[in-house]
């Protein structure tokens, strides 16, 4: 028994003694050395490396400098293959050498090379192994020991944004760049900062600071501050200071100024926050703010060119990887720069805004909120105090009404004839005959009632009711129609979903119905019922076409005269509603009388939305008139006035908007 357990103990220790003196093959090691590089675990990739190479690196440099590079270049989707040759033998004063691939993404594109690796074999720990003789060369076949990386960009030239006849509305200009060389102040220091301070908006501390730079030479001009070519009241300031000099630099320059401020939006640098948001930008890019500078940032950004490479110490340079600029598109809008204009000049700064597009194609022609703020200098950079002021503004020009839902007010009462009128629940031989301003349906209201503005002293049928804005007889109509059917109606003019439009609108707004009182005040849009000047517009358009509701575009690519909603109503409904808003303006006694013109016919609705908490008390009134020429319908124009209590109610928008058609009426 102790002779077998012998024999087990010595076969065992043969075995083992067998494992230890079996041949390390260098193809072994160096597929070990590959699978590290591949994981980019450079520390360990070290222990592989000779002798030799271990004397030109140290640990700590080696690792480094690959990871350095690696993240310089953003090198990704690293793959190291090679395919030895298993079974060829290697003697110990041989070399062996492996080609190999490598494979990656860079920051301009793939980067690939094959390339031999050489291993030597050398006693390490009274062991001998196989080595990898390492030199810069495994990074780069082509970078020396005294080459350099190099890593260029160049920048992607922001697209343009152009109204439909190619004209600017956000481009690519020359801006003034301020700035100041320090041996030309002389002993006038002090009064060049003040005087830069207080022309500029910008604080002593942030002007010393520029100044005070580690990299400012007494010869160099030091930038502090750009400023458009057109402020000449900063400049006729800064130029008469001792020292102050300028320099023309590109920036992003809006030639409409205020009047497309909310629609275009402005550019600046982007922010610590966005670019976590994006990626693809370094920290001096500009990304847009606000507007459709915003809304189409990824076309109008571009891609800048980059091309990685090695600086040779000869001086030449060798490619590794290249990647061509590509320039942001040139975005056109459907806008007409003359007739957004005027828009914004009508509106005069006050509170409100106005939408405009062709009734037949959906082409948004004009797209306004005012007031309103210059765009140019809020991408140049709102001083402090500049910024206090705009958002201290009661007026808030920083919002974008457009954008927002507003109480329609009368304007409302086409659409629920419509409504009424495809139902059958409103005939257009019937009348109603209310004597006074106010009406009731009965008790259960309590002290609630509806007023209107005129008694017309006689029974009231839908034309009458129209061309005098009769809340009382909309309010019954849509008592007659229901919550099921006036909400039903409503949707098939795209109310409660969002509109695809290439700048973001909110939705229109059924709202509550769930009482009588809110179901009446909703049929001359009051109640809940919200909508955007956008959509307004748009929900004007079945009267023009034959029943169905056109899609509002904004851009000139877009599909013109697509259908949103087809068969709104019937194509008699929407002949006799037209009708009807013909009366409101051609007839003496209409409500919209003021926009009459002999030459030039409209049709269209007036409106005034009462803003209030409860019935008792007395709120502010926003103004709204709709209108289109019916004999040819190019132009169809909604605008919005805040707070025209006290200035006329409707009519004041009503002769803006006429002003505006007498303007224009040449060219639609």
């Amino acid at each position: 028994m102790r002779k077998v357990l012998f024999f087990v103990f010595a076969v065992l220790v043969l075995a083992a003694l067998s494992g230890c003196n079996k041949e390390i093959k260098p193809q072994d090691r160096f597929k070990q050395y590959v699978e590290h590089w591949n994981k980019q675990e450079f520390e360990k990739m070290y222990e592989y490396l000779s002798k030799d190479a271990k004397q030109s690196i140290s640990k700590e440099d080696f690792a480094a400098r690959y990871e350095k590079i690696y993240k310089d270049l953003e090198i990704d989707n690293l793959k190291v293959t090679y395919k030895p040759d298993m079974e060829k033998e290697y003697k110990k004063e041989e070399n062996a050498s492996f080609p190999f691939s490598a494979s990656m993404d860079s920051a301009a594109g793939k980067i690939e090379f094959t390339h031999d690796a050489k291993l030597v074999k050398e006693e390490k720990e009274e062991e001998d192994n196989w080595f990898v003789a390492w030199d810069t060369t495994y990074i780069f076949p082509e970078l020396g020991p005294e080459d350099k990386i190099s890593y260029s960009t160049v920048p992607a030239q922001r697209g343009d944004i152009v109204d439909r006849t190619g004209d600017p509305l956000a481009l690519n200009g020359t801006l003034y760049e301020i700035g100041v060389v320090p041996e030309q102040m002389g002993d006038q220091k002090e009064q060049t900062v003040k005087g830069l301070s207080a022309a500029l908006g910008m604080s002593e501390e942030q002007i010393n600071k520029s100044l005070n730079a580690s990299w400012v030479q007494p010869g160099y001009f030091v930038p502090i501050k750009k400023v458009s070519p057109d402020d000449r009241t900063t400049l006729d300031k800064v130029f008469a200071l001792k020292g102050v000099l300028k320099q023309d630099v590109k920036g992003r320059v809006y030639p409409m100024g205020e009047s497309a401020a909310h629609l275009i939006g402005y550019v600046g640098t982007i922010t610590a926050d966005e670019m976590k948001e994006r990626e693809g930008y370094s920290s001096t890019d500009i990304i847009g703010k606000r507007g459709l500078e915003q809304v189409l940032e990824e076309r109008l950004k571009g891609s800048n060119g980059i091309k990685i490479g090695i600086q040779k110490k000869d001086g030449s340079e060798v490619v590794l990887s290249e990647k061509p600029v590509e320039n942001g598109e040139t975005i056109q809008l459907t806008i007409d720069m003359n007739l957004q204009k005027s828009l914004y000049t009508e509106l005069g700064g006050k509170p409100g805004t106005a939408a405009a597009i062709d009734p037949i194609t959906g082409n948004t022609l004009a797209l306004v909120s005012s007031p309103s703020f210059d765009p140019n200098q809020a991408s140049l950079g709102f001083t402090a105090d500049e910024w206090k002021e705009i958002e201290g503004n009661k007026d808030m020009p920083l919002l974008t009404r457009f954008k927002q839902t507003y109480a329609p007010g009368s304007v409302m009462k086409p659409l629920t004839g419509a409504v009424g009128l495809t139902e059958g629940t409103l005939t257009l031989d019937e009348t109603i005959n209310v004597k006074g301003l106010q009406w009731q349906k009965d008790s259960s209201w309590g002290g609630y009632k509806v007023t209107r503005v005129k008694d017309p002293g006689g029974p009231v049928n839908f034309e009458k009711a129209m061309m005098y804005s009769d809340n009382i007889y909309f309010a019954q109509q849509a008592l007659e129609l229901g919550k099921e059917k006036f909400s039903a109606g409503l949707k098939k003019f795209a109310f409660e979903e969002e509109i695809p439009y290439a700048f973001p609108l909110e939705p229109s707004k059924i709202g509550g119905l769930d009482t009588e009182i809110l179901l009446a005040d909703s049929g001359y849009g009051q109640g809940q019922v919200e909508m955007s000047i956008v959509h307004l517009a748009a929900s004007y358009t079945p009267f023009i076409n034959k029943g169905s509701m056109i899609k509002p575009v904004l851009l000139e690519e877009e599909e013109k005269s697509q259908v949103l909603k087809e068969g709104v109503m019937s194509e008699e409904t929407a002949n006799t509603v037209a009708a009807a808003m013909a009366k409101v303006i051609q007839d003496p006694s209409g409500t919209g009388r003021t926009a009459y013109m002999k030459d030039y016919p409209l049709a269209g609705k007036t409106g005034t939305a009462e803003l209030k908490k409860s019935a008792s008390e007395k709120g502010q009134e926003n103004g709204l008139f709709v209108a289109y020429n019916p004999q040819s319908p190019k132009l169809l124009i909604a605008m919005m006035m805040e707070g025209v209590e006290n200035s006329g109610g409707s009519k004041v928008v009503v002769e803006k908007v006429k002003k505006v058609f007498e303007e224009h009426k040449g060219r639609f």
